[in-house]
């Protein structure tokens, strides 16, 4: 089915609580600057984010020789109302398109990930006609209540990771540059039951005009249609003898936010200020 989708921009925290209620991970993207919700006859029936990861400049210059953040955007976070049926979101996506072509048309580019460690090889991007670039590996640490935690919230752990390190091994900071843990130990690790999980990212583009679909043939990226499927998945963890295939992704509970409080919370001052 065919729907007319209207696209209009909304308050963080508005976008924010939409997200929160229906998508697996409630941490928002830091470098966010449309929150854009997808109107059906004047109801909020979904919202997309547009902004860059954590490294927009790097994230740009791996694709392209000369381009810059200002050429492209990244989707932060997508999400619809589950009654919505399949196609809905990639006919988000297309209406999406058609705003930025109005309303950022310096954008030679959309680009996104979809995150093959969560089990989406990305399929909403395939049916949006995005072209696919191969994938990277990734990791994440699921707590021992099943709360998923990206490396880059682990500050927490990290810290106290130096000082389970101390207490075991007085000189395990004597050859390193001060005393920092970046990636939690795997003895850490075992002692605090959490696993680190390995798994795939899928890398996706979509080029917004002519110039950009010719600038796609000087890609340091081979951009093609050999799209990854539920059997391309694959996830690992990390043991003492090693990385272990696992047949699944273990359990993840999406309410759960004992580590990532702060980060999940980051929107209520702009939510109290929009209510």
């Amino acid at each position: 089915m065919k729907y007319e989708f209207e696209i209009k921009e909304i308050t963080k925290g508005y976008a924010t609580e939409f997200i929160q209620s229906l998508h697996y991970s409630k941490t928002m993207p830091r470098l966010t600057k449309h929150f854009l919700g997808c109107y059906l006859e004047n109801e909020l029936v979904g919202v997309l984010t547009l902004g860059w990861g954590t490294q927009p400049k790097a994230t740009i210059a791996k694709l392209f020789e000369g381009l810059d953040t200002k050429d492209y955007y990244e989707i932060g976070k997508m999400c619809m109302k589950e009654e919505m049926p399949k196609n809905s979101e990639s006919q988000m996506i297309s209406a999406v398109v058609k705003w930025m072509k109005v309303n950022t048309p310096e954008r030679q580019f959309l680009y996104t990930w979809a995150d093959g460690i969560m089990g989406k090889p990305g399929y909403v991007y395939q049916a949006a006609n995005f072209l696919y670039g191969g994938f990277i590996w990734t990791q994440i640490y699921i707590s021992e209540k099943n709360e998923k935690i990206h490396p880059r919230s682990a500050k927490r752990l990290c810290e106290e990771n130096v000082q389970f390190k101390l207490k075991r091994e007085p000189d395990f900071f004597a050859n390193k540059k001060g005393e920092k843990i970046y990636w939690l130990t795997q003895d850490f690790l075992d002692y605090k039951n959490i696993l680190k999980v390995h798994g795939k990212q899928f890398r996706y583009i979509l080029p917004l005009n002519k110039k950009s679909r010719k600038l796609l043939k000087k890609s340091k990226v081979n951009w093609n249609l050999n799209y990854p499927k539920d059997n391309d998945l694959i996830w690992k963890k990390s043991t003492k003898e090693g990385k272990k295939q696992l047949k699944e992704l273990p359990y993840i509970d999406s309410n759960m936010t004992e580590y990532n409080t702060k980060n999940v919370n980051s929107h209520l001052g702009s939510l109290e200020a929009f209510l």
